[in-house]
């Protein structure tokens, strides 16, 4: 028996034909949904109108506290370099290493974990082809700051214009992803501490995407709604399964 084959039997849940078909999944929507999102049609007139209306609805409820949070994170270098991480790293990294720790030590939850987040993507790419918003980093002269230029990090220039869209603000996908990382997390560590701490993730996520200039509330609340539709589609199938209690 060859040393990949040893490992596979050893480590991976069903082996190495099932590992690459879960990779070849993951990888391939990941490709496909940064080039649609990428190449989506951008209407940057419709874009700031719409960031504009949430913008006003946020003020209309006295909550356009996003300014505030920004000017407490760029008064601390630490607090500015964290959380400008925590944008670019808690999407895809963190949620691939989520994917792949469940897949290898959870594998009865992977399944449902992978197709939540699948479906809650989905539902996003609609809402930002429908729905094109421009995030707050664009709205300087209400206060907002772009801190992850103070990085060099030019969100339209190269690679990141190709596999971003400028005007995807609404609904917030960084956190319907740290949503649902943390709530399945959460579920299925066993440690105490550690699923506080994944509890504590989509806060600290929801916060970072907010004092980056990179999402308002508003987005993030519709992002919350996305990932609890997206669970309520894949886990329905299974609840209606169970009998009915007397």
């Amino acid at each position: 028996m060859t040393a990949l084959a040893v490992i596979g039997h050893r480590y991976l849940p069903r082996g190495w034909g099932d590992f690459l078909r879960q990779l070849a999944i993951w990888f391939g929507f990941l490709l496909a949904y940064q080039v649609a999102r990428g190449l989506a049609d951008r209407n940057p007139a419709q874009a700031f109108a719409n960031g504009l209306g949430v913008i006003r609805i946020e003020q209309h409820a006295n909550a356009l506290f996003e300014v505030t949070l920004q000017r407490i994170t760029v008064s601390s270098h630490f607090l500015t370099i964290l959380t400008s991480w925590t944008y670019w790293l808690s999407q895809f990294t963190v949620l691939g290493l989520a994917l792949l720790w469940v897949y290898l030590r959870r594998h009865e939850h992977f399944a449902r974990f992978r197709n939540t987040v699948l479906v809650a993507n989905v539902i996003g790419l609609i809402g930002y082809v429908t729905l094109p918003t421009a995030p707050p980093r664009m709205f300087p002269g209400v206060g907002f700051v772009d801190i992850l230029s103070s990085f060099g990090i030019n969100h339209g220039s190269g690679l990141i214009e190709l596999a971003s869209n400028q005007y995807a603000a609404m609904p917030s996908l960084h956190s319907a992803d740290a949503l649902i990382i943390g709530i399945t997390l959460a579920v299925i560590v066993r440690r105490w501490y550690f699923k506080l701490l994944w509890l504590l993730w989509p806060m600290w996520v929801w916060f970072s995407v907010m004092a980056t200039g990179n999402h308002f509330w508003l987005d993030i609340v519709v992002g919350a709604f996305v990932a609890g539709v997206a669970a309520a589609i894949v886990h329905a199938p299974r609840l209606l399964r169970r009998p009915a209690q007397a």
